[in-house]
């Protein structure tokens, strides 16, 4: 057996063991490039793939290389360019510039005129973090048993940060897990339109019908239900209809449904009663992984110290996080090569919002009013319960929105050490995932100082 089918044997047996998107990430663009003395070298497209497969895969390879060669002694890692080789006419060899896919796959981004979905999105692509772990769990949850777990879903946060992604992606799942599950992804306004047109046409059964006859409705930008009184009744006969036949519900939005303005409380209390959960901004580790993600998706290699820039400089959404990654990866394969910090600096320096600037004591003074509590007795050393916890949520929004040092908190708190800040906020954090009424309080907060 040569190296190339011992390789392809290996690769074809480590894939069973794991997600596609594990193996497309990791083990794309490798091959044995050679053997000596029992050694085998594997050659992989960069420094980052190199230390990954060595720390995470190293055991499984080996193991996995040896039950087709029992000759193979070791195995050691090199980065190999693989450039692809182009001949003219008159057979001279032709280097691109860049690797150019020879066919577009279009066919990934049609969006299916019968459920509505796109097929782009999936989780294959979908980065798990701190900031979306929760709604990550319960999407799973959902598609493991549409319509008995968590169900309403009710997800939201701001515009950009993956909720139209993850509630298509469990869309699609659940159309490949469940064949027999008939699912419908729809806008909010696409919903309303629905409902006009059928009033117009004096048509009303047919707009129930349309919707009823789903056993999966995924609603996209339920906040711009605001206002539209006609179709908020609709909705909430179509809810109860589906919920009593237990079917499926899912819902995004840029705000929780108590903060809805102008929603119908019958409607806000239907929305809030299965599972609500909020997807934050990407923390700092999120950001790597997506910035690392996206450039080993486009093979486009930059250094670790471009990476850990971008993640610090490149705060907020993740739309806006790829757009910025977007005009990298071009530059980089236009000029033939990977950037240098500088050039990256340069490149990218009117994405990077100014950051925000906050006076501490303004912040205490509005935490404390909301609280009912004076501004003085924060700073004191009391323990008292009500106090603790508006101190607590004072040191989280500091940290959290505004992402002041723990040891700056701690002195400007009634100087305590940055371990106690250190507590408070992962305290609060933790909190969160379990207390709406938590959430639900700081969301007022974040109301009063913006």
């Amino acid at each position: 057996m040569n190296t190339k089918e011992l390789w392809s044997n290996c690769l074809s047996e480590i894939e069973v063991g794991m997600s596609k998107a594990n193996f497309t990430t990791w083990f794309k663009n490798t091959s044995i490039v050679k053997e000596d003395g029992g050694t085998l070298y594997i050659g992989v497209p960069n420094e980052f793939v190199k230390d990954w497969l060595y720390n995470k895969f190293h055991k499984l390879i080996l193991k996995t290389l040896i039950s087709h060669e029992d000759s193979v002694r070791g195995i050691e890692y090199i980065i190999s360019k693989h450039e692809q080789i182009n001949k003219s006419s008159d057979g001279e060899v032709i280097k691109p510039a860049f690797n150019i896919n020879k066919e577009l796959p279009l066919n990934d981004l049609y969006v299916n005129k019968d459920d509505n979905l796109n097929p782009k999105y999936n989780f294959n692509s979908f980065i798990v973090g701190p900031f979306n772990e929760l709604a990550y769990a319960v999407a799973q949850a959902i598609i493991t048993n549409p319509g008995k777990n968590y169900n309403p879903f009710f997800v939201y946060g701001g515009t950009g940060l993956g909720k139209t992604h993850m509630i298509q992606a469990i869309g699609n799942i659940i159309k490949t897990k469940h064949p027999e599950k008939r699912v419908y992804y729809v806008s909010l306004e696409r919903f309303a339109i629905d409902y006009i047109n059928s009033i117009q046409n004096k048509n009303p059964n047919s707009f129930k019908e349309k919707y009823r006859k789903y056993d999966v409705i995924i609603m996209d930008d339920i906040q711009f239900i605001s206002g539209k009184d006609k179709t908020q009744e609709e909705l909430f006969h179509l809810f109860n209809t589906l919920y009593e036949s237990n079917k499926q519900i899912i819902f995004s939005s840029d705000k929780h449904p108590n903060f809805i303005q102008g929603l119908e409380d019958r409607l806000q209390s239907r929305f809030a009663s299965g599972m609500t959960v909020q997807i934050i901004e990407p923390d700092y580790e999120s950001r790597i992984a997506i910035i690392k993600a996206k450039f080993e998706s486009t093979n486009c290699i930059v250094s670790e110290d471009v990476v850990a820039y971008l993640a610090q400089a490149l705060e907020g959404n993740i739309r806006e996080l790829e757009g910025s990654l977007n005009t990298i990866i071009c530059q980089s394969q236009l000029k033939n090569k990977s950037l240098s910090l500088t050039e990256v600096k340069t490149l990218i320096k009117n994405n990077i919002k100014p950051k925000k600037t906050v006076a501490i004591k303004d912040i205490v003074r509005i935490i404390a009013t909301h609280y009912g509590i004076t501004e003085e007795i924060i700073y004191e050393k009391t323990r008292r319960k009500e106090i603790v916890r508006a101190r607590q949520v004072a040191m989280y929004i500091l940290r959290e929105d505004f992402n002041i040092s723990y040891p700056l908190i701690g002195q400007k708190l009634g100087g305590r050490d940055h371990t106690t800040v250190i507590h408070s906020h992962l305290k609060i954090k933790d909190d969160l995932k379990t207390d709406p009424s938590l959430l639900q309080e700081i969301e007022k907060i974040r109301i009063m100082f913006k």
